[in-house]
């Protein structure tokens, strides 16, 4: 039976997708930082394997993740913080990169030596990373740095035949996104978001982007001189 490990298991696309391995067969090994949420969708889903940490904690990190292996990881935990009016908080930055990027560093810390040949490893960053939007300095500088990396990482993965996937989701309904106070095109459910991602990493895709129409809409305006990309985003900002 093969194993699937995801962290951020306990809401949002991580969740459904434990929710959806465990359901067509898999062991799942389900990861988050609050316990008592874990023991709820383990009371939900028997068989269920957990493990409560922090992905930002290296060494917590290191500890709980020692000697755990599985045919295939992804590393979904993530937060959003925007800054308004071009005034930077240091505090809330740090936060998002710790969360966004330092952490699933963390996690490849510890997992990557585990792993044997054939293994897949998917990292969860966002259509966001590919175009400058207003208020969104911390949470898209985390996703392209992610992207930056887990893109160069597969390069020297290849030699241990291990393969890597960049997950790049648009607008998913989700708690996280449920806060967010402003138009979301092309929104789609964590049930549509997981089925996505299942499918793409069941064909071996490098890339999972979606919505594809959205995606190629952000695509293409990453293409475009910055300043007709700032102004574009400045229209839909307003």
């Amino acid at each position: 039976m093969k194993r699937v490990l995801i962290t951020g298991a306990t809401s949002g696309i991580g969740e459904q997708l434990v929710r959806d391995y465990v359901r067509t067969g898999w062991t799942v090994i389900a990861c988050g930082r609050h316990a008592g949420r874990l023991q709820a969708l383990a009371d939900s889903l028997p068989g269920l394997q957990t493990l409560a940490f922090d992905i930002t904690d290296l060494a917590q990190t290191r500890e709980r993740l020692n000697g755990v292996t599985a045919d295939l990881v992804i590393l979904c935990a993530g937060t959003c913080e925007y800054l308004d009016h071009g005034v930077v908080e240091a505090e809330k930055v740090e936060r998002v990169l710790r969360t966004n990027f330092l952490g699933p560093v963390n996690c490849l810390d510890v997992l990557l030596p585990q792993l044997s040949a054939g293994s897949r490893v998917a990292l969860v960053g966002s259509t966001a990373g590919l175009v400058p939007l207003p208020r969104a300095e911390a949470y898209g500088a985390s996703k392209a740095a992610l992207a930056y990396f887990t893109r160069s990482l597969a390069q020297d993965l290849q030699r241990r035949q291990i393969a890597l996937s960049l997950i790049l989701p648009g607008f998913v309904d989700t708690p996280l996104t449920q806060r967010n106070d402003f138009p979301m095109p092309m929104i789609i459910t964590a049930e549509q978001a997981s089925r996505t991602i299942m499918r793409g990493l069941d064909k071996g895709r490098a890339e999972i982007a979606f919505p594809w129409f959205f995606a190629l809409i952000m695509r293409l305006t990453a293409l475009l001189p910055a300043a007709l990309q700032r102004r574009l985003t400045q229209r839909i900002a307003r």
